[in-house]
């Protein structure tokens, strides 16, 4: 990970027309926002069930910040960018 970047664990449910369509917004968010500075995990909660009740996910997609430290989570496709936005994704949210 580069210095100054930001890391993503975006929950989702197999490949869902809402889960990839929220993972191809994160990305286009990121790009446009942080350029190359970050990176995003993808968890499939299909293959590890046990880390929704860990992580304390409800509804997925979910979004979660890493890092920078964060317990802010966005829920949903992430096509609404005010509140992605507000999750201070970069420099410019």
């Amino acid at each position: 990970m580069k210095k100054d970047s930001r890391k993503f664990r975006l929950y989702l449910l197999n490949k869902t027309a809402r889960s990839l369509l929220a993972l191809a917004n994160l990305h286009k968010i990121c790009n446009e926002r942080l350029k190359s500075k970050y990176d995003i995990q993808v968890v499939d909660l299909q293959q590890s069930p046990q880390l929704a009740t860990r992580d304390q996910i409800v509804s997925i997609p979910t979004l979660v910040r890493i890092y920078p430290k964060s317990e802010k989570k966005v829920i949903g496709d992430l096509s609404d960018t005010g509140r992605v936005g507000a999750f201070e994704l970069g420099p410019e949210a």
